[in-house]
């Protein structure tokens, strides 16, 4: 998985992929104000060919609570058992962090380290995620720098300087799912993003040439990136690890209702479960409805499984992985337990598990 990724991410350095991935994103993307995106999340399918890459996330949450987790389960479980790489993970997971913000705050061209850092996500407090927001804080403000929760209402940007409550703002680890800070909500964000006044990461143009669901149509066409400059090496990770993957167009209904059983529809601009569906498991209705938006499809890969106790009973959750990484370099990996059809933490026995390189 870790080669995968690394392979992924040389396939989106290529000029013509850039090319065709800004082609289809909003016109904020093509604005580069060079950070690459903090915390990227790579979400894998294990089964008897390899794993399968699923889908690739910006702003990929759940990192610090899964090395909280992690360390938990360290304690109770004998650590001959795990190996250097696991433990070097999560003893170090606090210093990659802030290196990687810091190298985030200094590929814009500051200098040091931000003196003030705003997590900002759309009501904060109400989110499931807000516990990690709370550890990311905890870790920011442990090595100097004043970090504030925030909504997005509550920035303002007047005369070339971003602030709430009075207070500049010089860097926002942005946690929205308004990837191109559309939503007028956004407007002082996105205006002082653009103005290069601060460092926002993840941004718009990372979405773009990474976590955009059509990307997933290139990286699935290992011929093209081949013709495009990409080695024989990195091509044949991707020809193998990711699922083929097409745009819903309705000039393909037939096709695509004949051979639904075999694909998986997801909305171009949705994000986690939203509007996902097993081809399956579509009626007419809802097909219909896909035809009219924009979706891709991809090739069903049936999700891993493990077998668990859930209150006394020995019962079957689905699995899937996902990688923590920056820059290629891998920071944590996790897995998501669940049943259904997409990742939830409502399951009983469900949510995030820990994974150990043994």
């Amino acid at each position: 998985m870790k080669r995968i990724v690394q392979a992924i991410e040389f396939a989106a350095e290529l000029p013509p992929y850039k090319e065709r991935a800004l082609s289809w994103a909003p016109d904020i993307a093509g604005f580069d104000p060079g950070p690459i995106g903090a915390f990227m999340g790579y979400d894998f399918h294990l089964g008897p060919d390899g794993p399968q890459l699923i889908e690739i996330n910006t702003n990929a949450g759940g990192a610090f609570l899964n090395t909280l987790l992690a360390r938990a389960q360290h304690r109770c479980c004998d650590p001959s058992q795990q190996t250097a790489d696991t433990n070097r993970a999560l003893n170090g997971f606090e210093d990659a962090v802030f290196a990687m913000f810091k190298q985030e705050w200094q590929r814009q061209g500051r200098n040091s380290t931000p003196r003030r850092l705003a997590i900002v996500d759309d009501a904060p407090e109400s989110q499931f995620m807000f516990p990690e927001f709370q550890l990311a804080q905890q870790l920011f403000q442990a090595r100097g720098i004043e970090t504030l929760i925030l909504d997005p209402s509550e920035l303002e940007y007047v005369d070339g300087a971003l602030s709430a409550h009075g207070k500049p703002i010089d860097m926002v680890y942005n946690r929205l799912v308004d990837f191109a800070l559309e939503a007028p909500a956004l407007g002082a964000l996105r205006r002082a993003y653009l103005d290069g006044a601060a460092v926002v990461t993840p941004n718009p143009r990372a979405h773009a040439l990474m976590a955009d669901k059509r990307n997933l149509i290139l990286l699935s066409d290992a011929q093209t990136l081949r013709d495009w400059g990409l080695s024989e090496t990195e091509a044949g990770f991707l020809d193998r690890a990711v699922p083929k993957t097409r745009l819903v167009s309705a000039s393909d209904e037939a096709e695509l209702w004949s051979n639904r059983r075999k694909l998986f529809f997801k909305p171009v601009a949705g994000h986690g479960s939203k509007g996902v569906y097993r081809g399956e498991k579509l009626t007419r209705r809802v097909f219909e409805e896909i035809l009219k938006g924009d979706y891709i499809a991809q090739n069903f890969v049936p999700a891993g499984e493990r077998t668990l106790r859930v209150d006394g009973t020995v019962t079957t959750r689905k699995v899937d992985i996902r990688l923590y990484t920056y820059a290629g370099q891998h920071l944590l990996a996790a897995a998501r337990v669940y049943q259904g059809q997409a990742t939830n933490f409502r399951t009983p026995g469900g949510g995030f598990a820990p994974v150990f390189e043994v």
